[in-house]
């Protein structure tokens, strides 16, 4: 063999190589990427079925109910259009109140139940994850989803 050639197999053998491990990467990336969607969506089911996904909004008021044994707990995440019901099993960040923003991340059962993995709560009174607070302003135009009160248009 020619070293032309020598080095022309070289060559193919490491663009093949990169090809490969470029495509291992993007599939790592593809299996670990978590869209979030709001209730909305989801009641239009544009949630995926199977697969792990976030969801966000508002807890509902009066919705949240403890087990007397354990660490599990429902309650109902809303966007003022739809509401989701979600099941949870562990311990809640402190600020995990009524009617205050919240993202979860788990799976959505074939009964319609969000079963979540991890709740995340906001950690301050001014804010909200910028996914949630743009799934309540899309759900209902012109209400704030801060605090549930109507915006004043300039």
């Amino acid at each position: 063999m020619k070293a032309r050639h020598k080095r022309m197999l070289a060559l193919a053998c490491g663009l093949g190589a990169l090809a490969v491990a470029s495509a291992l990467v993007l599939k790592a990336f593809q299996s670990n990427m978590v869209f979030f969607f709001s209730p909305s969506q989801v009641a239009a089911k544009e949630a995926p079925q199977g697969r792990s996904f976030r969801i966000g909004g508002l807890v509902e008021t009066g919705s949240v109910v403890r087990e007397p044994q354990g660490l599990s707990m429902r309650f109902v995440v809303t966007d003022t259009a739809h509401t989701v019901r979600v099941q949870y099993t562990g311990l809640l960040p402190d600020l995990f109140s009524e009617g205050k923003g919240v993202v979860a991340q788990g799976r959505l059962g074939d009964d319609g139940v969000f079963r979540a993995e991890q709740v995340l709560a906001k950690h301050d009174e001014n804010y909200m994850a910028p996914e949630a607070a743009q799934a309540l302003k899309q759900a209902r135009p012109g209400v704030s989803p801060a605090y549930g009160s109507t915006l004043v248009k300039p």
